[in-house]
């Protein structure tokens, strides 16, 4: 039985697959589609490719592609924002000030990652802070920081 592929068979499947990753969101079919794509582009540059050499292909671009997925890609792009995680989580972040408290209002302080969704907070300090100067959180009040000065 001579069964054969041609490229447009395995564009249509990776395509199939892309779309399937839609309705099934698992982020794992769309490897394989990127998979049967890249057979169909090896195919259309060289066309004399066996069955077995085809599948080979498949399964090895498929299985790369989801390794690299999951173990060099996916840990980089984790969230990194302190949203959710609890009051202690916060204690010794530092941050600067970006305007300085007045006897009428609060000051704000700004942190190089967003803390629980914000990355600007009013902020209370016992000592005399100017724009620039670094603090860091020791107690939460509401919702106010209440920071202090180290030098």
């Amino acid at each position: 039985m001579n069964l054969w592929l041609q490229d447009w068979h395995w564009l249509i499947l990776g395509m199939g697959l892309i779309i399937a990753e839609l309705f099934i969101p698992s982020f794992t079919i769309f490897w394989f589609g990127l998979g049967a794509l890249m057979v169909a582009g090896w195919l259309f540059v060289a066309p004399g490719l066996s069955l077995t050499g085809q599948l080979l292909l498949w399964a090895l671009a498929s299985a790369l592609f989801t390794w690299l997925w999951f173990r060099l890609i996916r840990p980089k792009m984790r969230d990194r924002t302190k949203a959710g995680i609890s009051r202690e989580a916060l204690m010794g972040e530092s941050g600067r000030v970006i305007r300085a408290p007045e006897p009428d209002r609060r000051g704000m302080v700004r942190f190089a990652t967003p803390l629980l969704g914000a990355d600007e907070w009013p902020f209370i300090c016992e000592q005399a802070v100017k724009p620039g100067d670094r603090v860091f959180v020791s107690d939460i009040s509401g919702n106010t920081l209440i920071v202090e000065k180290r030098e």
